[in-house]
């Protein structure tokens, strides 16, 4: 299952990447719980990652697959059910950002039926979730969070 959503911010785009990268929790609708387990400062940080979603909490191992500061960034989380590869890639837009979200489901035992029967329906409201994700990051960015102290 892919999704693909893009958005743009009224913010640098540094400070957009450090928001989007290192404040998850804060900004995502889904993601409740982010601790890293061992910081290589980039490509090979490992980390876990907890979802919540209409009462249902799922954990994932995530690992930081490309790390390339302020431009782009990639994970893959690994979970029961399913693993999600996901890029973000932020495109300088004279002071504002454009942050694209591109993910790839990928289904595991059952739920690959699940994704195989349903895959459009699914993959739609793939795109919908990935959207209001970056709405949310959008509002929290562009009400002041991630701003830096001093």
């Amino acid at each position: 299952m892919h999704s693909l959503a893009s958005i743009e911010i009224d913010r640098p785009i540094r400070e957009v990447f450090a928001y989007t990268n290192e404040k998850v929790p804060e900004w995502s609708l889904t993601v409740v719980e982010d601790e890293v387990i061992e910081d290589r400062k980039g490509v090979g940080t490992t980390f876990r990652c907890v979802t919540e979603e209409k009462e249902h909490r799922m954990s994932f191992e995530g690992v930081i697959t490309l790390w390339e500061p302020p431009t782009k960034s990639a994970v893959t989380l690994t979970g029961k059910n399913f693993d999600i590869n996901a890029v973000y890639l932020f495109e300088d837009l004279n002071g504002r950002t454009r942050v694209t979200q591109e993910s790839t489901v990928i289904g595991k035992g059952f739920v690959r039926i699940i994704f195989f029967v349903f895959g459009r329906l699914m993959s739609k409201q793939g795109c919908t979730a990935a959207c209001r994700e970056l709405e949310s990051l959008k509002k929290k960015l562009e009400s002041g969070a991630g701003v830096a102290a001093g």
